[in-house]
């Protein structure tokens, strides 16, 4: 029987320090009879040498040949399309959503896109390949001590000889993974932490960390499927925004964190807000990206002082600044998936099976995931076994735009 051929190349996108796999879950998956290549220095950002892949069995090669001989890519981000072989798999945090035309380019080019951000989170199954979690908790992490860097007073009540020092008073906005993280860590540096989200559920989980629940009148539930927010409406965002404004004037550190899968993020902090913050004042925005954020006018990876003090940090991607322990976390996730889809030597799609269906966005020259077919205004896949469907997939096949034969 041959043995699955994984590889993984140094992270190509500006800033990232992630490595999809860590010595200790190479060894584990060698053991599974799975062959892994490791590009040169794919590990070194975090702090994984080239020496610990080897002495547990790795193969340290260069980009081309790990490029040339994987038949599976694991990766962090999307790797160049000219690092993709025609016809290779490749698991990891693509984007779809935010993402579509790249999902259309892979499909064209028989390569299938397994993506960790669409697993079903509510199967209890899915929690050891769950990297939309793990890298959340070290985000939400290291957003406190980022806050704590920039805010130029202390963090907890200090009595001294010289005075006292009041606790600073941190803010939390949205309580996923990341605003919880975010808060406990805040609490353990003494802060004295308060938090809002629009989830009815989060009120006792905020309340079990030690922390107040900020209540509003103007929005109703904001509860969505899968334990995420949902969109709320113009008039709804509008109210929260008036009514959350008076909150964060009054607090010296506030961290953003709420995002809704493949939409543009809820702007909660508006710049008239902004205007009313004290000097001196920090707001760390983890859903700032090029779409937007949860303070207007923040900037991903940029850091702003505005005209009356306040410092507004756009930290997109938080765990890349964590980069071992990150990478030890997501290495444990993307080889849970890895092994849960390889059979006998390959990656065995099934699309009626739970989890494949929310992962497998690209297979057999088609885009397969509905939510990203109707981003490309692709017409819905019929079920596989639809017999009057002609081609093997069961599922219309996508033309090459760059042919003369694209309609």
């Amino acid at each position: 029987m041959a043995a699955a051929r994984v590889g993984v190349l140094r992270e190509s996108t500006a800033g990232e320090r992630r490595v999809a796999l860590t010595p200790d879950v190479v060894g584990r998956i060698r053991n599974a009879g799975v062959d892994v290549f490791i590009e040169t220095g794919a590990g070194d950002a975090a702090w994984y040498p080239d020496d610990e892949y080897a002495q547990v069995g790795a193969s340290i090669v260069d980009a081309a040949s790990v490029r040339e001989t994987a038949d599976v890519l694991l990766c962090v981000q999307p790797p160049p399309r000219e690092q993709i072989r025609d016809g290779q798999t490749v698991i990891g945090l693509l984007g779809p959503l935010l993402r579509p035309e790249l999902m259309r380019d892979l499909a064209v080019r028989k390569i299938t896109a397994i993506s960790l951000d669409g697993l079903p989170r509510t199967l209890t199954r899915v929690q050891s390949m769950d990297a939309l979690t793990s890298q959340a908790s070290v985000a939400g992490y290291r957003a406190v001590l980022v806050a704590a860097n920039h805010f130029d007073r202390f963090f907890p009540l200090l009595i001294t000889a010289a005075g006292t020092s009041k606790p600073a008073a941190v803010l939390v906005l949205g309580t996923g993974v990341a605003g919880l993280q975010a808060i406990g860590t805040a609490r353990r540096l003494g802060a004295v932490v308060s938090a809002y989200d629009v989830r009815p559920a989060a009120r006792s989980e905020v309340a079990s960390l030690g922390a107040k629940f900020i209540e509003l009148t103007s929005v109703e539930s904001g509860g969505g499927e899968g334990g995420y927010a949902r969109v709320l409406t113009e008039e709804e965002q509008a109210a929260m925004q008036a009514e959350l404004a008076e909150h964060i004037a009054r607090h010296d550190v506030v961290i953003t964190t709420a995002q809704v899968p493949g939409q543009v993020p809820p702007v909660m902090v508006s710049a008239a807000t902004v205007k009313a913050m004290r000097p001196g004042s920090v707001i760390v925005d983890l859903a700032a990206s090029e779409l937007g954020g949860n303070v207007e006018g923040s900037r991903p990876d940029e850091t702003i002082v505005t005209t009356n003090g306040v410092t507004i940090v756009g930290a997109p991607n938080l765990p890349s600044s964590m980069a071992n322990a990150a990478s030890a976390a997501y290495a444990r996730n993307i080889s849970a998936l890895l092994l849960y889809l390889v059979h006998d030597g390959e990656v065995v799609v099934d699309t009626s099976d739970e989890i494949q269906r929310g992962v497998v966005v690209t297979h057999g020259g088609d885009v397969v995931h509905p939510a990203v077919r109707a981003l490309l205004h692709l017409p819905p896949s019929r079920p596989p076994d639809d017999p009057d469907e002609s081609d093997l997939t069961g599922r219309h096949q996508l033309a090459d735009p760059n042919t003369e034969s694209a309609s």
